[in-house]
């Protein structure tokens, strides 16, 4: 197996232009559990462990741009847990400290895995992926590049740079369902964000189908039935209603972690919790 190792954003690309089959290795903890269980074996690896433009992130206005080697712990530890608070909830629930000190927020994206934990947060966020390749940048909405089960849009050559989300005035909140309470695949996880600036409401579901799903008949309801004033709901049936919306969207199936029922289950009362969190827990 070769390993490519560039020291630049522009060795990198250069060097998938002349490699476009290439394997991306940024933290590795996808690729690498594939490679010991025997599901892929690569021929060239292209390592971004030294590419120092993809680590950083920035604030510009209300818009904030993180790289795609930025790590769960940089997430956790900087003021990304301020500007970005589901982000960061999400990412404590990544694995074991020495996964979240490897694994990246753009490995996450492109593995396009129904379950990944960061996901449900950047559909919610409508969070734009910025990829490139030497003749061009593109910038994609996330709806957009997540095709399926572990598909995404990238085209050869191509490779993310960093993904823009907004700063958002109001709550977020993440949850997630699992088969224990760490180092855990999703049984089911979910994204809330409610905008108080815009008055919008936004709810994404993972590892209930095969991408992720926003709940947009459940979004609508919540919408007309707030009152922005005080931010309350003038009827607790209204919860409910807004959970079991959000279990219709769900199309999950039967594996060896859940049953579907139950994923379906789960999601109604994730959302019913994240909503009561939201805007009936807190002060804003």
């Amino acid at each position: 197996m070769i390993v490519l190792i560039p020291h630049s954003l522009e060795e990198a690309l250069s060097l998938l232009d002349q490699n476009p089959k290439a394997d991306i290795l940024a933290g590795g903890t996808d690729i690498m559990v594939e490679m010991n269980y025997c599901h892929r074996r690569p021929e060239i690896v292209l390592s971004l462990r030294h590419v120092a433009e993809l680590k950083c992130w920035q604030r510009f206005g209300d818009t904030l741009r993180i790289g795609a080697s930025v790590n769960y712990s940089e997430i956790i530890k900087s003021e990304i847990a301020n500007l970005a608070p589901a982000l960061t909830q999400a990412a404590r629930t990544v694995g074991s400290p020495q996964i979240r000190n490897t694994g990246t927020i753009g490995g996450n994206i492109a593995t396009a895995s129904p379950a990944g934990d960061t996901l449900p947060v950047l559909v919610a966020l409508n969070a734009v992926v910025h990829v490139k390749n030497i003749h061009r940048e593109r910038e994609i909405p996330i709806s957009e590049f997540i095709l399926g089960v572990k598909r995404n849009a990238l085209e050869p050559g191509e490779l993310i740079t960093a993904f823009s989300i907004p700063i958002v005035r109001g709550t977020q909140e993440f949850l997630k369902i699992g088969k224990r309470n760490a180092m855990v695949i999703a049984v089911a996880n979910l994204a809330l964000n409610v905008d108080t600036k815009r008055k919008q409401v936004a709810c994404a579901i993972g590892s209930v189908g095969p991408t992720i799903i926003r709940c947009v008949d459940a979004e609508k309801f919540v919408m007309s039935k707030i009152n922005w004033d005080n931010l309350g709901l003038p009827d607790a049936q209204d919860y409910v209603a807004f959970g079991k919306l959000c279990s219709k969207a769900a199309r999950p199936i039967d594996d060896h972690r859940s049953s579907a029922a139950y994923r379906s289950h789960a999601v109604s009362i994730m959302a019913q919790r994240a909503l009561k969190r939201s805007i009936q827990d807190r002060i804003l």
